[in-house]
């Protein structure tokens, strides 16, 4: 008996330290919340650092614009014999060595060093309205995987509530208290549910992809999102006061009027290829041998101004300044067209937050308080033979529906004030309304 004891103190001490190396072996994964997410698409998105990259070229662009050209600098043989290549033989022959510079006609490197700021300005607005559009997609998908991995939870839980159902029904059936064909019926449902439930992880599994592929991270790698969040949806501004916004401080309007004021300036530099550019040059002969006096002959200096003449002004500048203008109406009309869209865009989304919101509060506190009383009403009536399984498993079927709807649409607010915030270009939180049927738990949000 001894020997038996024994064997089961090394049996268990054996189990002990398995369990333990098994619990070290594991590392825990730490959630990843919707703030983390999103610093980390901020730092690591590839498409993102590329166009900051864009940024940071077209911001060296004006200087050189506003530079004049580079000098010339000239080397010439002038007047030398061809029979003897004698460089002193005559009066006229000479080495020459010779500087010039071009210069644009007054306000013209300046009209380009401006035009060149407004690109450089209008691509720093790209890089804000592509950080906007990154964090919307990666709060959409997060709330997309969060709402999935929540559907998993209360699918998991009713898969557990009906095999329950399953074992009622059948020691029912063995007493003669019930029916056969209440056990199938729960066995039923209970094979919808993993069927549900497999499509639900494929789901998962292309979000969780997804969203790895915006934070720079392996497709493949484990995401695992916090079990609480806050439920809280806030109060937004009106409609008018969110166009005000937008007109404000969407980066992609900004980035149009950049590109207005470019086209505008590229107008005024058209008009200035009217007058002509200068060069100047300043160039000195070396000469060798004597004149006939004795004396060693003197070098020669050369100035020299040039200009080039616009004769050809009606087919060339005239039409350069037609184009500019033309492009700059382009641009005017493209402004208008992005407004519109912006409004349609914030339009769309206030509407889907609202409507999402409402029903959100709708099943916290109505629809769901209601189903949970039903379907504790209906167990308690079925266990004393008043209610059949038939209702029974129905009223569980619509809670569970009910619960997952619910999530859904809180999900869905969530995504619809995300793109509400990429929309007007900043935050729109005016006021908190905490949502009444959960904590305020902020864990893995904003």
């Amino acid at each position: 008996m001894a020997r038996y004891s024994c064997w089961w103190l090394v049996y268990g001490l054996v189990l002990w330290l398995g369990t333990a190396a098994a619990e070290t072996a594991t590392p825990t994964l730490t959630p990843l919340t919707l703030t983390a997410a999103l610093a980390q698409a901020e730092c690591g998105n590839p498409s993102l650092a590329a166009i900051r990259a864009r940024y940071e070229a077209l911001k060296a662009i004006p200087p050189q614009e506003g530079s004049l050209p580079d000098p010339e600098i000239s080397f010439a043989a002038m007047s030398l014999p061809v029979d003897t290549f004698n460089t002193g033989k005559e009066d006229m022959t000479q080495l020459q060595f010779g500087i010039s510079q071009a210069f644009p006609f007054p306000g013209k490197l300046r009209l380009k060093q401006e035009a060149a700021e407004w690109e450089a300005k209008a691509a720093g607005e790209d890089v804000k309205e592509l950080r906007l559009k990154l964090l919307r997609d990666v709060e959409i998908v997060w709330w997309r995987l969060y709402y999935l991995d929540r559907a998993l939870a209360i699918i998991a839980a009713n898969q557990d509530l009906l095999r329950q159902f399953v074992e009622i029904a059948k020691t029912k059936y063995t007493v003669g208290q019930g029916l056969q064909q209440d056990v199938l019926l729960a066995q039923l449902e209970l094979s919808r549910l993993i069927d549900l439930e497999l499509q639900l992880q494929g789901l998962r599994g292309q979000e969780a992809a997804q969203l790895n592929a915006l934070i720079d991270r392996p497709a493949d790698a484990p995401v695992n999102l916090p079990a609480e969040v806050a439920r809280t949806l806030p109060e937004t501004p009106q409609e008018p006061d969110l166009f005000r916004r937008a007109e404000e401080k969407r980066p992609l309007l900004a980035r149009i009027h950049n590109q207005i004021e470019a086209a505008r300036t590229r107008v005024d530099l058209a008009k200035k290829e009217f007058f002509p550019d200068f060069k100047l040059g300043a160039f000195h002969g070396f000469r060798h041998g004597q004149d006939p006096s004795g004396k060693s002959r003197p070098d020669f200096l050369t100035l020299s101004l040039s200009m080039n003449l616009p004769l050809y002004f009606a087919t060339k500048q005239a039409k350069a300044v037609d184009q500019r203008q033309s492009e700059l109406l382009r641009q005017q009309f493209r402004w208008q067209d992005t407004w519109n869209q912006v409004r349609a865009e914030i339009a769309s989304a206030l509407a889907d937050y609202r409507r999402a919101r409402d029903q959100a509060v709708l099943f916290d506190r109505g629809i769901l308080p209601q189903a949970r009383q039903t379907v504790a009403s209906m167990l308690a009536g079925y266990q004393v033979g008043k209610v059949d399984f038939l209702n029974l498993v129905s009223a569980q079927i619509t809670l569970y529906n009910y619960e997952i709807q619910y999530w859904k649409t809180l999900a869905e607010a969530r995504q619809a004030l995300a793109r509400l915030e990429a929309a007007v270009g900043g935050p729109v939180e005016s006021s908190i309304n905490p949502h009444p049927g959960g904590g305020t738990n902020t864990t893995g949000d904003r």
